[in-house]
C-alpha cells in the first residue's frame, strides 16, 4: 500500500482527499490519501517517517518553507522557488529522500492558455506567496509582462493594492488572484482593487477553487470580465502529481 497526502496549515477548504479517493476508486485498497494540518513546517519530517508517505502535496503556507527539507528540486521548482508536490523514497537505512516539484506551473499554464487573447500582454499578480511564483514563471514563459501586487512591500516590479485603479487596469487586462482571499470559509473577502476599472477586455483568474464563485470572480463578472476559478488548475496539477508519484 502507498500512502499520500496533503500538508498545509488549514485544510477545511480542500477537495484533494475527495478527488484522489475518487481517482483510486471505492474498492482500491492500494492507496490512501489523507489531509495533514501542520502547526509548523517543522512537523513534516516526523509525519513522513511515521506515516510512511510515498508522496504528498503542499499548500498554503508551506510551498516555500518546505524547501530546506527537500533533497533535490526539479528544474521548475528550482526556478520558481516553491514546491507543491513531493516524491518520497524510503530506504532501509537513513532518512527518506525527498524530491520536490512544482505542478502548479503545469496546471496554471494548461488552464490559462485557451483563454488568452492578443490584448492580454500585461498582467497583475495579486499576492507574493508560493502560488504567485508559479504564476510568474508561466507568464515569463508566455512572454506576458507582469507586476506583483502586495500589501506589505514595494519595489521595481511591485505595486500596492491602492495602485490598482481604473487607470492601471486600462493597460493590464489579465488579473490573477494568487492570494487565499475569498477561500472558504472566508467567502466575504476579496482583494482590495478597483473593480470598477474592469471591462469585457479583462480576464480575471482566481486560483481559489472553493467556493467556485468567489467574491473576486463575482465582482469581475459584474463588469463583463471573462473569469476562471482554480478548479481546473487543481485537477491538472493533481494529475501531474500522480504521474510524478507513480510513473516518473
Amino acid at each position: 500500500m502507498k500512502h499520500f497526502g496533503l500538508i498545509g496549515q488549514s485544510l477545511k477548504h480542500s477537495f484533494s482527499k475527495k478527488y484522489f479517493e475518487e481517482k483510486f476508486g471505492a474498492t482500491d485498497s492500494l492507496y490512501t490519501y489523507q489531509l495533514y494540518e501542520l502547526g509548523t513546517i517543522g512537523e513534516v519530517a516526523d509525519l513522513i517517517y511515521n506515516e510512511r508517505l510515498s508522496g504528498f502535496n503542499v499548500t498554503i503556507p508551506y510551498k516555500q518553507t518546505i524547501l530546506p527539507y527537500i533533497d533535490e528540486l526539479s528544474d521548475e521548482a528550482l526556478q520558481v522557488g516553491a514546491v507543491n508536490a513531493v516524491k518520497v523514497e524510503h530506504s532501509q537505512m537513513g532518512k527518506p529522500y525527498l524530491k520536490g516539484y512544482n505542478t502548479d506551473v503545469y496546471g496554471f499554464e494548461q488552464s490559462l492558455q485557451p483563454l488568452l487573447n492578443p490584448n492580454h500582454i500585461y498582467a497583475l499578480i495579486l499576492g507574493t506567496g508560493g502560488a504567485s511564483k508559479a504564476v510568474a514563471y508561466v507568464l515569463d514563459k508566455l512572454n506576458i509582462g507582469y507586476k506583483f501586487v502586495s500589501r506589505q512591500s514595494r519595489g521595481e516590479n511591485m505595486l500596492s493594492y491602492s495602485d490598482v485603479d481604473s487607470s492601471l487596469l486600462a493597460d493590464y487586462h489579465l488579473v490573477i488572484n494568487a492570494t487565499p482571499q475569498g477561500m472558504y470559509p472566508d467567502v466575504d473577502q476579496c482583494p482590495d482593487i478597483d473593480y470598477e476599472g474592469l471591462t469585457p477586455m479583462h480576464l480575471c483568474y482566481d486560483l481559489v477553487y472553493n467556493p467556485s464563485e468567489t467574491l473576486f470572480i463575482a465582482k469581475a463578472m459584474q463588469h463583463g470580465a471573462t473569469v476562471k476559478n482554480g478548479m481546473q488548475m487543481l485537477q491538472l496539477q493533481a494529475e501531474k502529481s500522480w504521474e510524478i508519484w507513480n510513473i516518473i
